[in-house]
């Protein structure tokens, strides 16, 4: 058994410093999650980061083993991304803003955070946990709770939208 999962084991059973070890170890990757999906907002990032930690650390019995504990974290913090963009009507989640993309200077090179940030949060979403997380494509579904379908589609629309705002990049 690994440490990690001795430590998720011991964590669901109410051990506080395995649990502080699974936050050790994936508070980076979550917050940079978290990052994409503000629109590079750190402080907003931080604080669903710390509410995801929290929610979990309050669930942690409910976590069965069954797929990942990243996996599981991830859930949660979707879950409370989509909370607080209601709640501060951060932006439309049905529909891409289409007017932020003409606007940018077509001298200018977007980066890829740039880029991403243009997208609709479910795409964002679903690239980075697939692509940056490495995540497979049933596990981001779980994580989203969405079909597997509807998942491939915000990866296939999110691509396209990608390749779209960084074609001017040198491959």
């Amino acid at each position: 058994m690994t440490e990690t999962a001795s430590a998720e084991r011991r964590a669901a059973a109410g051990d506080v410093a395995a649990f502080g070890f699974l936050v050790r170890q994936h508070q980076s990757p979550l917050r940079g999650y978290l990052r994409r999906l503000t629109r590079g907002n750190h402080a907003l990032a931080d604080d669903l980061a710390q509410e995801t930690f929290l929610e979990a650390h309050r669930k942690i019995a409910q976590f069965q083993g069954h797929g990942s504990f990243s996996g599981w974290l991830y859930a949660i913090a979707w879950s409370r991304f989509l909370m607080e963009t209601r709640k501060r009507k951060l932006e439309p989640l049905d529909e891409m803003d289409e007017r932020t993309a003409p606007e940018c200077d077509p001298g200018l090179k977007l980066d890829l955070e740039k880029a991403l940030a243009l997208l609709r949060p479910p795409e964002r979403s679903a690239l980075t946990l697939c692509f940056a997380l490495g995540m497979p494509h049933e596990e981001a579904a779980e994580v989203m709770q969405v079909p597997l379908g509807t998942l491939k589609s915000h990866v296939a629309r999110g691509r396209e939208k990608l390749k779209t705002l960084l074609k001017d990049h040198a491959p």
